[in-house]
């Protein structure tokens, strides 16, 4: 498997880590990722995580913007200056840093999703309710029903 699949819940130990889940392991070591980029996420509390794969794929977009408008520099501070490195241990734990912590809301508990290429961590209550409305706006696409109507 060379995919981020499935999510999972892991408790935070007393010195700020915790275990990324073995399948995530496995495709870390499958891709060859010495470490880790993690970003924010710009409309939702959570942190994407993924190799330097993620960050080129960001910077590919950032070059097909004009370097001389906002967008751009904008886009830099983004993916450039609002991420961090991470680190796995011997024993595949991250630590769950304060610039984490503060954005996501994760306190004792972190949920680990797959997204394919990258993964994200969440705080487990967050997640639950991000779950909930992202499949009640597949429902309303499914039905035909725009945000706010009841299918005829």
């Amino acid at each position: 498997m060379d995919r981020f699949l499935s999510s999972a819940v892991n408790r935070i130990d007393a010195k700020g880590r915790v275990s990324v889940p073995a399948h995530f392991r496995a495709v870390v070591q499958k891709r060859g990722y010495s470490e880790l980029y993690a970003l924010r996420g710009l409309d939702v509390p959570v942190m994407d995580v993924g190799g330097l794969d993620l960050l080129d794929r960001y910077e590919q977009r950032i070059a097909l913007e004009d370097p001389f408008l906002q967008t751009a520099d904008d886009m830099s501070f983004f993916c450039h200056g609002d991420g961090t490195f991470l680190k796995l241990d011997q024993d595949g734990r991250i630590t769950m840093s304060d610039f984490i912590r503060e954005h996501t809301g994760i306190t004792s508990e972190v949920a680990f999703v797959g997204r394919g290429n990258f993964f994200q961590v969440w705080e487990p209550g967050r997640l639950a309710a991000y779950g909930a409305q992202a499949r009640a706006r597949l429902l309303q696409l499914r039905q035909g029903t725009k945000p706010g109507e009841r299918p005829e």
